[in-house]
């Protein structure tokens, strides 16, 4: 078998996972959340979980991968043979969501495209996305794009492919985002009733923490929507951690590493709302903070964008642009994830590999596509979602398997090979690993409460 690919340094690993890291979630759902729940006290809650709960299972994943030189499929066998049914969880999970996210990213391409063009002001009339996402061709030809593109970069490799692309597209996406994040606090508008928003005063309500009717329950809320984002914000408990961790060189510093990953999801978390919160305030006032997803992205923002005139068409393409190249590199990991276990598991060239799954895939985008129109239909959720095709995979994978296949890694780890496994993998060469202390409390016990809560409360159970 041929020798493992590796990252060239640290600086390849820690830009593929933050921009693995970095994607629609933290663009669309991130901002919605913090002024859902009060501001500054869910930004300071998502802080102190960043620090804990996801260091914890951020560390687990990748230290696995490094140590076991095996993607998710055959990792979880090497730690413990009674565990590789965990590993087909681990491998299945990326398998659903994969489809959805590349129909998703079509609509970005097809909205960027929009913007870049001059067509922007006509994303912004009533019915345009829902007449685009129901409509047959257009969304499947994104989507064919968008599979087409992240498929490539895959079947380039680790170091001509996921490494390279992502030391070119994360810099231009750290500098577009900071921009927009910029501008969007320089702008105000008056509306019909001669009131006047501003930017600043949209920062205030993303940054200052509202304790107003702040009972036990919305804490409680805001503990569990800042915990569920983290599963988002980080590619958590998905196998994509474990993938890339394997590709980690031995001499490299994990705990540098992990520590400018966690640095890194933070600070663009922060600017997604900064970007996306005082912009919406400025030009729909509270009312148009209370959506998120594709209402936020393809209804609300065009609409705001539009209503900017010239320099509004130039900013929502910037901005549509920004958010393709985070769905790509997001992407990218889902992708390689399966991949690399195909790789390992059948022994496969990673040619073989992506074709398989680019048409495993492909077909289910498809599915996911018609879902809109020829096989529509709807059925409502525990969570109260009324769901088609889409909203089922995301549901299942997100608030079913993904909690799952954390709580079994907690065990794994915690209680069955014993919290030193990862340690000493992340320190193997001596390096200084100052939250030992804690990580043994985080995942010997209080991610497993967390996570077990959170699995009941996905379920609709409490």
């Amino acid at each position: 078998m041929a020798e493992r690919s590796s990252f060239n340094g640290s600086i390849g690993f820690v830009l593929a996972a933050a921009g693995s890291a970095v994607g629609l979630g933290n663009i669309w759902r991130f901002p919605y959340l913090a002024s859902k729940d009060g501001g500054g006290l869910f930004l300071v809650i998502y802080l102190i979980l960043a620090l804990t709960f996801g260091f914890t299972l951020l560390t687990t994943e990748i230290a696995i991968g490094r140590k076991t030189k095996k993607s998710p499929l055959s990792a979880y066998r090497r730690i413990h043979p009674r565990f590789q049914n965990l590993g087909i969880i681990a491998c299945i999970i990326p398998m659903i969501i994969l489809p959805y996210y590349c129909v998703i990213g079509g609509w970005v391409m097809k909205y960027a495209v929009d913007f870049i063009s001059l067509k922007g002001a006509e994303t912004a009339s009533d019915g345009y996305f829902t007449n685009f996402i129901t409509s047959t061709t257009q969304p499947i030809t994104y989507t064919v794009i968008f599979l087409v593109i992240t498929a490539f970069i895959i079947f380039r490799g680790v170091n001509k492919g996921i490494e390279k692309y992502s030391k070119i597209l994360m810099p231009l996406l750290l500098i577009l985002i900071i921009g927009i994040a910029v501008f969007s606090l320089t702008i105000s508008h008056t509306d019909s009733n001669g009131s006047t928003r501003t930017g600043l005063e949209g920062l205030k309500v993303f940054i200052i923490p509202d304790f107003q009717g702040l009972t036990i329950e919305k804490f409680s809320i805001t503990l569990m929507d800042a915990m569920g984002q983290l599963f988002y914000s980080l590619s958590i408990a998905m196998g994509i951690m474990i993938s890339y961790g394997s590709y980690v060189k031995d001499k490299d510093n994990l705990v540098e590493s992990i520590n400018r990953i966690e640095i890194f999801d933070t600070v663009v978390a922060f600017l997604a709302g900064m970007m996306i919160v005082p912009v919406v305030y400025v030009f729909s006032g509270y009312e148009g903070l209370n959506s998120s997803g594709p209402g936020l992205m393809f209804i609300n923002i065009p609409k705001i964008f539009s209503s900017m005139g010239v320099i509004g068409i130039v900013l929502g393409a910037v901005f549509f642009l920004m958010v393709l190249f985070a769905a790509i590199t997001s992407a990218m990991s889902i992708l390689e994830a399966i991949v690399s276990s195909f790789m390992d598991k059948y022994g496969i060239s990673r040619k073989k590999a992506v074709l398989i799954e680019f048409s495993i895939g492909l077909f289910l985008a498809i599915l996911v596509c018609l879902g809109y129109n020829a096989l529509y239909f709807e059925i409502s959720l525990p969570n109260g979602v009324k769901a088609q095709i889409l909203d089922l995979m995301d549901y299942f994978s997100n608030n079913i398997l993904m909690p799952i296949t954390a709580i079994a890694t907690c065990v794994l780890i915690g209680w069955v090979r014993g919290p030193k496994t990862i340690i000493e993998e992340v320190t193997k060469n001596n390096e200084s690993f100052s939250r030992k202390g804690l990580y043994r409390i985080m995942i010997k016990y209080i991610c497993p409460i967390l996570l077990i809560v959170l699995l009941l409360k996905s379920a609709g159970i409490i």
